[in-house]
């Protein structure tokens, strides 16, 4: 049995898309990442255009991330003054980044531009993650594990606009958070992710927010900045195919669940050296599709 796919303009198999969800989601519970940066090559890998894979999976990292902050709510660890401003500046860059992707999409370079964007971030991410826990599997158990210092952000505080951020016990001016927000929302626009995964260290050593409530604040940001993300691109580019976003969102429920279970069963480090190995695992496949020969290649000739 298929179902054709409305936007992406092509038949699927819908237990193999919600088996992608599901595999997806399993990772997810895992390792507590939102997925985008994996599901998002895999939906090329299965033939899905580059344009709707990326508008797709901004819509379903919505849903993903609400679940995760009403946990965090319940917890009191967001902190919406600093979410406001990562919020704004995210709106700022899911513009840009949407009026760039229309722009590669009309000169016929967005699917080149996507492919070598995943290649340079997973490639840095995934080699950084498998370092850190390489390092963290071979430390000697009696040093302990190293707690992080926070550093000095007298140099935001001198910023203009200063204010107090008192759930992040911080005084710094809202320029660095906006900025930040803004190249996030610029990759969200583009890649199709939430940006969690280049959010998430920034907030902690480059703003040096407290660690309880990174993660919260994080989400929140990326459930507006994804919403914004997925709106534009349906109506500037018509590339968000509802068909697809609730056959991964099945599969991806379900996975989610069944991960976060298993996870406990592993270290931290192990789970960390494994995701590291995964996302190296798709940075080659695409490395591969960009310098391997196509099947079926064509040549173009002009018209006489």
């Amino acid at each position: 049995m298929q179902i054709y796919l409305p936007i992406a303009e092509l038949p699927v198999d819908p237990f193999v898309i919600i088996l992608m969800g599901g595999a997806v989601g399993f990772l997810s519970g895992m390792f507590g990442v939102g997925g985008g940066f994996l599901m998002t090559p895999l939906l090329i890998f299965y033939g899905i255009p580059p344009a709707v894979a990326v508008g797709t999976e901004a819509s379903q990292i919505v849903a993903s991330s609400v679940s995760g902050v009403l946990a965090h709510l319940r917890r009191k660890t967001v902190d919406f003054q600093m979410g406001g401003f990562l919020v704004f500046g995210g709106g700022l860059g899911s513009i840009a980044g949407v009026a760039i992707f229309r722009y590669l999409r009309e000169v016929g370079q967005v699917e080149v531009f996507i492919s070598l964007a995943y290649v340079i971030f997973l490639s840095l991410i995934g080699g950084l993650m498998f370092v850190e826990s390489l390092r963290a599997l071979f430390r000697n158990p009696q040093t302990g594990k190293p707690r992080r210092k926070r550093r000095s952000v007298a140099w935001m505080a001198a910023m203009p606009f200063a204010m107090r951020f008192r759930r992040s016990q911080l005084y710094i001016s809202p320029i660095p958070p906006i900025i930040l927000g803004f190249f996030v929302g610029v990759l969200a626009a583009i890649m199709g992710v939430g940006g969690g995964f280049i959010m998430v260290p920034a907030m902690l050593y480059i703003l040096n927010m407290p660690t309880n409530v990174v993660v919260g604040t994080s989400l929140f940001q990326i459930i507006f900045v994804t919403a914004i993300t997925t709106v534009l691109h349906a109506a500037a580019n018509q590339t968000v195919d509802i068909v697809l976003a609730l056959l991964l969102l099945t599969g991806g429920v379900i996975g989610a669940q069944l991960g976060a279970r298993a996870g406990v069963r592993l270290r931290a480090e192990q789970l960390r050296a494994l995701l590291a190995l995964i996302v190296l695992a798709v940075s080659a496949r695409l490395v591969f599709d960009l310098v391997s020969t196509p099947i079926s290649p064509f040549l173009l000739e002009a018209a006489r």
